[in-house]
């Protein structure tokens, strides 16, 4: 029985399933089967990248197992290889619960990436497809350039000086937590749509997550 829930994301070129519960177990395919699979096949590697914090997590030993919940139709950032849009579900507010379980694991993610980096220091990444050449500082600028943009499509800002991973994650608790308060964030798009919280939690966690098994994968070869 289908009962682990998700979402697909399809373009014309790539499609992502998309965990609703576990953000950043997120996988991408061809076509909507080989999505799925490859979300099953990465369940044993997340669990292990985020450690405790996915200790709860059943995942199901093949795709049968999960429950699509929704088709999006997916853009351009799809194609190109990343999740680009959000899940209707994603309009329903996050309760105060669900809001701290998440981010306990959105911040395990950024814990997992940190970790990586850390002990990538000093080691040469392999070329190739899997990140191009891009080397080990210029991934970790990447991450933490997107989690500002990302930041930014959701409310929040950036407030006061140190280390810059810090304040980044700071404030997108601080703007996550307004928001699911129902209060205003800190700082309201003019010209777009704010991002849904539960959205923006789950992308900034895949993409931690992506460049954690990039950075492994490149150091193994």
């Amino acid at each position: 029985m289908a009962t682990t829930p998700v979402y697909l994301e399809v373009g014309s070129k790539r499609t992502f399933a998309c965990s609703f519960a576990w953000p950043g177990w997120t996988r991408a395919g061809k076509d909507e089967e080989e999505a799925l699979d490859a979300l099953v096949e990465a369940a044993p590697r997340y669990r292990r990248t985020l450690g405790a914090a996915a200790r709860d997590l059943t995942a199901p030993a093949t795709a049968k197992g999960l429950r699509v919940l929704e088709r999006v139709k997916g853009n351009a950032t799809t194609d190109f290889g990343a999740p680009g849009v959000a899940a209707k579900a994603d309009d329903d507010d996050l309760t105060e619960r669900e809001l701290r379980r998440q981010l306990r694991i959105l911040q395990a993610c950024w814990r997992a990436f940190d970790r990586a980096a850390a002990k990538a220091e000093g080691v040469e990444l392999s070329k190739g497809p899997r990140g191009g050449g891009r080397d080990l500082d210029k991934i970790v600028d990447h991450v933490l350039g997107a989690d500002s943009a990302y930041l930014g499509a959701f409310g929040g800002a950036v407030t006061g000086s140190g280390d810059r991973a810090e304040r980044l994650r700071s404030a997108f608790v601080e703007a996550a937590t307004l928001r699911t308060h129902g209060e205003p964030p800190p700082k309201p798009r003019k010209r777009a749509a704010l991002w849904p919280v539960a959205y923006a939690i789950r992308r900034s966690a895949w993409h931690a997550v992506d460049h954690v098994w990039e950075i492994e994968d490149r150091s193994a070869t």
